[in-house]
């Protein structure tokens, strides 16, 4: 059974505001020059926008709620961030940029949730570990000679009712696109995931 995040499906995460609202506010939650932060912002746009694709949540089975929205997000950075500590720098930087940037995106949720000051830092604690464990999981299962590896992973970190195959298979196809792609192109291609849907058919 997954471990809950600690928030309900009507708080924030998923319904918050337009990305383009909160890149603006990431820009001040990190101090960092919006020069620098805007071309992670709108990538991460585009990874919020694939992990909220509709034939994830029905085709998928993926659960539509904090929790599943979570980790299709989580799944989708993922991605990206392996992807980008295959390239030369300064790809590592925008890697921790876009890390900081999905931390600030998620903070950012619970606050609209109405989650308080005071809850705020635990919560944001456990989505951490939450984040990086699947992180771990996942890029073991990449590595892994077992075929079956990232799907079993995605079965245990997603939800038992997902369809973990079609995902693995979905992942595999957004990595092999990835993987034809430079710095500059994952920063500006737009769509920069392959639709869920191609991978249903496969």
């Amino acid at each position: 059974m997954r471990g809950m995040l600690g928030v309900t499906p009507e708080h924030g995460f998923g319904k918050a505001s337009a990305i383009g609202g909160v890149a603006a506010v990431i820009f001040g939650l990190f101090g960092k020059r919006p020069d620098r932060m805007a071309p992670v912002n709108a990538l991460l746009g585009r990874i919020v926008a694939a992990s909220r694709e509709p034939a994830l949540y029905l085709e998928g089975r993926v659960p539509d709620d904090f929790e599943g929205r979570f980790e299709a997000l989580t799944l989708h950075a993922f991605l990206v961030l392996r992807r980008l500590r295959e390239l030369p720098e300064p790809a590592a930087g925008v890697a921790q940029d876009l890390v900081d940037a999905s931390f600030s995106y998620l903070e950012l949720g619970f606050r609209q949730g109405g989650v308080g000051d005071v809850s705020v830092p635990k919560r944001m604690k456990k989505i951490g570990r939450s984040f990086y464990g699947r992180i771990g999981a996942y890029e073991e299962a990449f590595a892994s000679d077992e075929p079956g590896a990232l799907a079993a992973a995605l079965g245990r970190n997603v939800s038992p009712q997902a369809d973990a195959e079609t995902l693995a298979r979905h992942a595999h196809a957004v990595a092999a696109h990835l993987a034809t792609l430079d710095l500059d192109g994952i920063l500006t291609a737009d769509p920069i995931f392959p639709k869920f849907e191609s991978s249903l058919t496969k």
